[in-house]
């Protein structure tokens, strides 16, 4: 129902507004009530607008909510406007579900912590940002969504700010991103002056008019907002900036990595889809990208010892498949993906947060163990989100979405076979690490310096993580493939707004690389139980002096921060510090001093004599009086 679309950010914005101003002032259950209420509100708006939608589709399959012009200068005269299509509307539903069953299982992970109320008040303009971007008509008003998840992540990672690492952390994500979203930005400016809009629809039109496939145009625009996505979906080479991520709270950590900041790359790449077509050498760099990206992560998640750094490596890798989905041409195979991952990561972070918790706060998953009966409620919750991940067949919904895009990397119009072959391998990778933290921190005897169970979670946690599980492994239901009954109900419906799927068979079927990626998780499990179960010593002796420097490699993310260090931080530090005499700070130098000299001078005039000031006042007065005669 066209008319109600900005309550969907608005109504986080506002409870933003009420916490940020009163929150410190109220109890914990009213910020409770303001913070998971207004997610709450935003959520059953975004259902009504669903049952509307499909009750009775637009024509165009797009409604267009106009609220008033925003700017209107010289030709510029964007709209702030609202769109809800099919994949608006997906991504919609799934950004305010899941971030109302992670805001309620704030309520009870966050109890007690002194910020309390500033943490909701961040949660909610962090979805309020991300529903304003995956809404926006217009890519200028995206950007305005764009920044506001890059400010809210600054905030979140860097909330126990009393923490300088914290602090630290905050500030890479914030630099990492802008260098991407200054590539985004360029790229807003070379679109508008080239084609006159920004409006996404008459954006997308024009181009496919005005612009040949493969001409510079088009190539450049595509890789500029390609450099937008990488930077904020932490893809190669701006990956660095999100296990670090992982100082802020937990719940942060899954609304980040789930539903909201890390998504917002894969969904620009999917609203310029008719962009991207038009750049097929940008196409290829977008598929070779998440390709890469998905085996350099999975294998850094199998050396960390944190366990949230663990599942942030994941995250990076399972976005690496959505890249290479689109990169391929299987638009609807990166979204179903998308919703999938939002289920399982979000439950994967609740669970780490329960263990974390539980464990006085240890994040080491070599010095926990035997956990499964102290904790079964995260044993549980790692088992279903863990086995979703690494795509258990049949059962989960990891493993629809996963091997939905493994196909389509060989059968899809920009398929190959080594782009094939390295999601098969990213699988198998996917399968040892998660099962490795599992076998570790749930089997086994305790090896925890924590005897005892510091805190459990409470029925909000609980029920949190109950909603998830069960979307774990019913989500599969969304896109059931040919050799299970054929109902793509997911695809089919974003075919209204992306490209139907292609396939170009030639060799392998759907059900045969479905039984290879089944082959591949059987081996990750399998090695992942003998490594870390049958032959708990065996890592440590395969590992020498070569394996030890590939591990300290892996564990390092590759050299990557270390080269940026190198390369772009220290040059920049000495050129600052050799400049830190020059003209321009001199200048304020002698402004503080002449400052200062004032105000000493000033502060000789306080005499305590009244006869003085007296004088001073019928001085000032006739001084005033003959500027006034003077002037007048």
């Amino acid at each position: 129902m066209p008319g109600l679309l900005w309550l969907i950010p608005a109504v986080p914005l506002a409870s933003f507004l009420a916490l940020a101003l009163v929150g410190s002032r109220v109890p914990p259950r009213i910020v409770s009530l303001l913070g998971v209420g207004a997610i709450a509100a935003s959520t059953a708006v975004t259902l009504a607008e669903a049952a509307a939608f499909l009750g009775t589709p637009p024509e165009g399959g797009a409604w267009v909510e106009p609220l008033w012009r925003w700017i209107d200068v010289d030709g510029f005269r964007p709209m702030m406007a609202l769109r809800l299509d099919a994949l608006s509307l997906v991504m919609s539903l799934v950004v305010t579900f899941v971030s109302l069953v992670i805001h309620l299982y704030s309520v009870g992970y966050m109890a007690g912590d002194e910020g309390y109320a500033r943490f909701f008040a961040y949660m909610n303009l962090f979805v309020a940002s991300m529903a304003t971007l995956v809404l926006a008509d217009d890519l200028l008003l995206l950007f305005l969504g764009w920044e506001g998840v890059g400010l809210c992540s600054y905030l979140l990672i860097g909330f126990w700010y009393r923490d300088p690492e914290n602090g630290a952390a905050a500030r890479k994500a914030f630099l990492v991103t802008r260098v991407g979203d200054t590539a985004l930005s360029v790229a807003l400016l070379l679109l508008f002056t080239r084609l006159g809009t920004l409006q996404i629809h008459g954006l997308m039109s024009r181009a496919v008019r005005d612009w040949p496939s493969g001409s510079a145009l088009p190539v450049l625009a595509a890789a500029l907002i390609l450099g937008g996505a990488v930077g904020k979906s932490a893809q190669l080479p701006l990956q660095v900036w999100l296990p670090d991520a992982m100082a802020g709270p937990t719940p942060s950590s899954a609304l980040i990595h789930a539903a909201t900041m890390v998504t917002a790359g894969v969904y620009l790449v999917a609203r310029t889809h008719l962009l991207f077509q038009l750049a097929p050498p940008v196409m290829l760099v977008v598929a070779v990208v998440g390709g890469v990206t998905l085996l350099l992560a999975g294998c850094s998640a199998l050396v960390q010892h944190d366990i949230k750094r663990i599942l942030a490596y994941s995250t990076v890798s399972q976005i690496g498949y959505m890249f290479l989905a689109c990169g391929v041409g299987a638009w609807s195979a990166a979204i179903f993906h998308l919703v999938t991952h939002a289920f399982f990561k979000a439950l994967l972070f609740m669970s780490a947060g329960v263990v974390i918790q539980a464990m006085h706060e240890e994040h080491d998953i070599f010095r926990m163990g035997g956990l499964r009966r102290p904790l079964p409620a995260a044993f549980w919750g790692f088992l279903i989100g863990g086995a979703s991940l690494a795509g258990l067949p049949v059962v989960t919904a990891g493993f629809y979405s996963k091997g939905l895009i493994v196909y389509s990397a060989w059968a899809g119009p920009g398929g190959a076979p080594l782009l094939w072959l390295a999601s098969v391998v990213g699988a198998l990778l996917t399968s040892l690490y998660i099962f490795r933290l599992i076998f570790v921190v749930f089997g086994g005897s305790s090896r925890t310096i924590a005897v005892e169970v510091a805190k459990r979670p409470d029925w909000t946690e609980l029920t949190s993580m109950g909603v998830l599980a069960a979307l774990s492994v019913l989500g599969g239901l969304l896109y059931l493939p040919p050799w299970l009954g054929d109902h793509p109900l997911l695809g089919r419906f974003l075919e209204r707004t992306l490209p139907a799927p292609s396939r170009v068979v030639a060799g392998l079927s759907e059900l045969g690389s479905e039984g290879v990626v089944t082959l591949a998780f059987a081996i990750g499990l399998l090695l992942a139980w003998w490594l870390y179960r049958v032959r708990r010593p065996l890592p440590v002796a395969l590992a020498g002096k070569v394996g030890r420097a590939l591990h300290r490699f892996w564990f390092e993310d590759w050299g990557f921060d270390l080269a940026y260090q190198w390369i772009l931080v220290r040059p920049f530090i000495r050129m600052a510090l050799a400049n830190k005499d020059d003209m321009v700070d001199q200048f304020y130098r002698f402004v503080g001093w002449g400052t200062v000299r004032l105000h000493q001078a000033a502060a000789r005039s306080e005499t305590g004599r009244v006869r003085f000031y007296a004088g001073g006042i019928v001085l000032g007065s006739v001084l005033l009086l003959f500027l006034v005669v003077l002037f007048r």
